[in-house]
């Protein structure tokens, strides 16, 4: 079994401080939008530019996060990064005990808490490459995969829950301490942690905030996987907004079943991240690749023919753990590969281009979808998204993907390479 197997203290450490913000994530899971509905009494309008322009906005800010965070301790930036998120979210039940929340507090946080999250991530995955034999990589991916989406089954429900009996910031709360003991958990590593020193006195030159992009667009391997992630994901989560005004709106829904339609197919990712190294280890890495990497994009046209009653909630069911089952075991491979074939000195600017590749694309993918739907109707723009995500298959790589032994992970002789 795959959670039987050690990898360290360190990594336990890492991955517990990970399953403490993931939960209370999870409770705060949608809390900005109802927030801004049930406290704020904002309009759609409102509340699609607080899904998708926060975003975008942090995915900007951390662009130029990404060769600060390449050059400092990875266990610092976490630190600072969770600090930083539990501060400016402990913000909000404070302005809102005094009258004094507003909706451009509310976008503020979101693209400061955007921000961290792309910092953080980038960081936690090069402190994961160093502490991690390369071997073990797919076991630990995996393991975080497990937890993302077992936080996502059991936190919005609870929330919800939560929210009905203490008023609409006490998820809020809940997920800010969150961060609070993730940081509390990334201190409690030990072991020393060698800083990054760059051979040049200015390493965060404005080359190097693209150095990351280069990386990924230069790769054989990467740059087909990073172009159907962004068309992927941004799809799937465009169709989350539709799928709500659809389901509560025009075919009436109770609360409870549409979280349920969410939270139940979750466990499929507890399914799918636990097949994943069995998969790799039976038919390769690169028929994952192709082949559970078609099967996670044919399901979501299936979302468009949903119809009233306990037979429209099946149906979301089975296509959301269609979709889940088929991520949650594409991502760790896709994870461990992307690590596989980076280089030391290139992990957090790599990771950094990935993430707000895949955040800008959200951003557009949702404004887009919204404003079909304002055209036409939320069905129809679900049939588009579904329709468009069957092409996603065609960016994937055709060619058998390189081995990672064919990896160069030496410091290259260019000048302002750090040395790790």
């Amino acid at each position: 079994m795959v959670a039987r197997r050690s990898l360290g203290r360190q990594f336990g450490w890492l991955w517990a401080a990970y399953a403490v913000s993931a939960y209370g994530s999870g409770l705060g899971f949608g809390a900005f939008p109802l927030i801004a509905v049930l406290a704020l009494h904002a309009g759609p309008a409102e509340v699609s530019a607080l899904s998708a322009v926060g975003p975008a906005v942090g995915a900007l800010i951390a662009v130029p996060l990404a060769p600060w965070v390449e050059f400092r301790r990875k266990r610092r930036v976490m630190i600072a990064m969770d600090l930083t998120r539990f501060a400016v979210l402990a913000t909000i039940p404070v302005a809102y005990a005094f009258g004094r929340l507003g909706f451009v507090q509310l976008l503020v946080i979101s693209a400061v808490v955007a921000a961290a999250k792309i910092a953080f991530n980038a960081a936690s995955g090069a402190y994961l490459k160093a502490i991690v034999r390369p071997d073990d990589l797919l076991v630990a991916n995996a393991r975080f995969e497990s937890t993302n989406w077992s936080s996502i089954a059991v936190g919005p429900p609870l929330g919800g829950a939560a929210i009905g009996l203490f008023g609409p910031v006490i998820t809020v709360v809940a997920d800010a301490f969150s961060y609070l003991f993730s940081a509390l958990g990334i201190t409690a590593i030990r072991g020393r942690e060698e800083a990054p020193q760059p051979t040049e006195k200015s390493p965060v030159r404005a080359g190097a905030l693209l150095d990351g992009w280069r990386h990924i667009l230069g790769d054989p391997g990467l740059r087909p996987l990073y172009l159907n992630n962004m068309l992927v994901s941004g799809l799937i989560m465009a169709t989350e907004p539709l799928l709500a005004v659809l389901l509560l709106r025009q075919l009436g829904f109770p609360p409870w079943q549409y979280a349920l339609a969410f939270a139940a197919p979750c466990v499929g990712g507890l399914i799918g991240s636990r097949l994943a190294r069995r998969v790799v280890a039976r038919y390769g890495r690169h028929r994952v690749f192709r082949t559970v990497g078609t099967l996670r994009a044919i399901w979501l046209i299936g979302l468009a023919f949903v119809r009233p009653g306990v037979v429209g909630l099946v149906t979301v069911i089975a296509v959301e753990l269609a979709i889940i089952i088929n991520m949650s075991l594409y991502t760790p491979v896709l994870a461990t590969y992307r690590l596989e074939h980076t280089p030391k000195h290139l992990v957090a600017r790599t990771l950094s281009a990935w993430s707000i590749g895949q955040q800008a694309a959200i951003a557009v993918f949702t404004a887009l979808g919204g404003l079909l739907a304002d055209v036409t109707s939320p069905r129809t723009a679900l049939t588009v998204a579904g329709l468009l995500i069957l092409t996603s298959p065609l960016l994937l790589p055709r060619r058998r993907l390189p081995a990672p032994g064919d990896v160069d992970d030496r410091e290259p002789a260019t000048s302002g390479s750090p040395s790790v």
